[in-house]
């Protein structure tokens, strides 16, 4: 297949690049906060449940917030990476950004869902899971499932900025946007009509996070200006030596001795009043 280009990123208004990106941007992290909301509203409704299924639901919350931190981290770093690489025309070099990334979320979402597992009852513990004994129940049910969705969820969090560093804005939006309405869709079948409790509202979050997942995979095999090999999957630890100045002198512009190694000479970005200046701010 052709390789699409995202080149619109060079030429387009930046008004129109903001509002391109910056919708889609806040929606996507407004939907990713539905999740616990739509639980909570569900499992409030269900009178099996009720307030000690939404204490459950609380205790829980912080540890998905901190998997979400470790998904961002990860892919606003590649993000910055890739558009970094692609302005200055290192593809490759964006390809192995995005690679390490998706080898890094993975290890990591198994080593953050085993330590949940492992240490499930201190942890609930410590967030104030055993205020009482229906609590813990609760929250031990609903910590087990939504552990076992960790690696999907930080997967798909962490690939929605690198999607839209490739110039697709909309299908970050849209895959989490799936996942959402299938959690609303979800919630009330599995918790009302199977009775499935605490089990329910958790399964119902899982698979909405396993289907933005799969389209997040799913757009790694068509990207539009990065292409994806095998030599791009695995860990590249060379990277960032061209874009990090690791100590030096400075010239008598007041640049960094490597001040050039954050963006080729060719690639000047800043047009001053003396014409086309470097990012360090010398000619």
């Amino acid at each position: 297949m052709e390789q699409k280009s995202n080149s619109f990123l060079e030429t387009e208004k930046i008004g129109k690049l903001m509002r391109k990106y910056s919708i889609p941007c806040i929606i996507s992290l407004l939907v990713a906060a539905l999740y616990n909301i739509v639980d909570q509203i569900f499992i409030a409704n269900a009178d099996y449940l009720g307030a000690y299924g939404n204490a459950a639901n609380t205790v829980v919350y912080p540890l998905t917030v901190v998997a979400l931190a470790v998904a961002v981290m990860i892919g606003d770093g590649c993000c910055s990476f890739v558009s970094i690489s692609l302005g200055a025309g290192e593809s490759k070099k964006a390809s192995g950004s995005i690679g390490s990334a998706v080898i890094l979320s993975v290890l990591s979402s198994f080593v953050i869902m085993a330590l949940y597992l492992i240490f499930q009852a201190p942890i609930l513990t410590l967030f104030g899971g055993r205020v009482n004994e229906q609590t813990y129940a609760l929250s031990k049910e609903y910590f087990f499932w939504i552990t076992l969705g960790i690696p999907f969820y930080i997967f798909g969090q962490a690939m929605n900025p690198i999607i839209r560093s490739d110039g697709s804005p909309q299908y970050a939006m849209v895959s989490t946007l799936v996942g959402a309405f299938a959690n609303i869709i979800l919630d009330p079948i599995f918790i009302y009509v199977f009775r499935w409790g605490m089990m329910g509202a958790a399964v119902a979050t899982v698979i909405g996070q396993i289907l933005t997942a799969i389209l997040s995979i799913a757009y790694l095999f068509r990207m539009k200006a990065v292409k994806l090999e095998k030599t791009s999957f695995r860990f590249h630890p060379n990277l960032m030596k061209k874009y990090i100045p690791l100590g030096g002198t400075t010239h008598s512009h007041g640049c960094h001795r490597h001040c050039h190694e954050i963006l080729p000479d060719r690639h000047l970005h800043q047009r001053g009043h003396r014409g086309w200046m470097h990012p360090c701010g010398g000619l």
